[in-house]
């Protein structure tokens, strides 16, 4: 079995990667770090971990060589200390948007300051394994992915992958997003009066996960309108999109289908009766699949994608597990099966 660590466990996607590790067929968890809760138990930050593991938050600075390292700490983190990490690690799986754009202007453009460390950029792999399986199976360091990106990116995938886009007509995505998509620190968007009950657009457009967007397919734009909605986990993108003259309704059923076929965790979710018609957040929790589905106007090409997944599982520590897979050349799937509840 291999031996893992990880730089920032307190926060949710931490807790998640401790919860998807501990019950991975082909790692245990050496170490877990955090300056704020050193010292304490790891259950005590997250209760779910009770009878699960007997570790507690180590210091960082103590973090010693293991086969895997997971970095989980915040954004501009990673960036100011890789080459630390890189000697303690030959693998290593960053969950902060540090490393995921490939151009340091591009990140200076969405993030607002010059990368730390803009020669480290192509030596990461973009970790969504179903657009960039290839790459990760033969990298040692691999990126997180946004959230809201993700969603974005996989209402998309099928219709990119058959080539049924209008070229010049940008995507037009609005994505609905839960609270923990902003941490676990609170701020006054996530003050539980302030957020309960609301439908709150926070970002018409201009949000970061735009660029990855761009980056994936490369568009020449995108709009991405994030809207803030009563929800924990969870994230809803609803992509409307034009489709090429001639496209018949047979060509985009087969373009889902095989997105399907070709990416273990892709759900096509299309059904004709039912509540569960259509990809919905709230089935995924815990889950690191993705439930895609459609709806198409074919007097006017019009389209709408809609794409479903729990945003700290697919959007994060779930994606991160699966790129670990392939690193290492273990079955996707491992650690990773688990469905979904309903109801909850």
């Amino acid at each position: 079995m291999k031996k893992v660590s990880i730089v920032g466990g307190s926060g949710y996607t931490g807790g998640e990667l401790v919860r998807l590790l501990l019950h991975h067929s082909e790692v245990f968890i050496h170490q877990v770090s955090s300056r704020g809760h050193l010292g304490e138990y790891l259950y005590q930050v997250h209760p779910n971990l009770r009878k699960q593991t007997d570790l507690k938050f180590c210091d960082p600075d103590q973090i010693e060589a293991v086969d895997i390292l997971f970095l989980a700490m915040p954004h501009g983190k990673a960036q100011t200390e890789i080459k630390k990490y890189a000697g303690l690690a030959s693998k290593i799986i960053d969950l902060s948007a540090d490393f995921r754009l490939k151009n340091p202007v591009l990140y200076e453009k969405w993030y607002g300051s010059p990368h730390a460390a803009p020669e480290w950029l192509d030596k990461f792999a973009y970790g969504l394994p179903e657009i960039n399986r290839e790459q990760i199976q033969q990298a040692n360091y691999v990126s997180g992915v946004g959230c809201n990106a993700t969603a974005a990116i996989m209402s998309l995938k099928p219709l990119v992958d058959a080539d049924l886009l209008v070229k010049d007509q940008e995507p037009i995505i609005e994505i609905k997003t839960g609270s923990s998509e902003g941490g676990v620190s609170v701020n006054p968007g996530s003050h539980h009066p302030e957020r309960s009950g609301v439908i709150r657009t926070f970002s018409a457009f201009g949000h970061r996960h735009t660029a990855e967007v761009i980056q994936a397919y490369g568009f020449e734009s995108v709009r991405l309108t994030m809207t803030a909605v009563d929800l924990v986990r969870g994230a809803l993108a609803t992509a409307h999109v034009k489709l090429k003259p001639g496209t018949a309704k047979k060509d985009v059923w087969k373009a889902y289908r095989n997105a399907v076929n070709e990416n273990v965790f892709v759900r096509l979710v299309n059904e004709r009766r039912g509540i569960y018609r259509v990809p919905e957040p709230k089935i995924l929790a815990g889950s690191n699949y993705v439930d895609i589905g459609f709806a198409m106007d074919e007097d006017t090409g019009h389209l709408v994608s809609i794409c479903a997944i729990d945003n700290l599982m697919k959007g994060a520590s779930g994606s991160a597990v699966q790129s670990m897979n392939l690193m290492m050349g273990w079955d996707e799937m491992t650690g990773l099966s688990f469905p979904g509840l309903h109801p909850v």
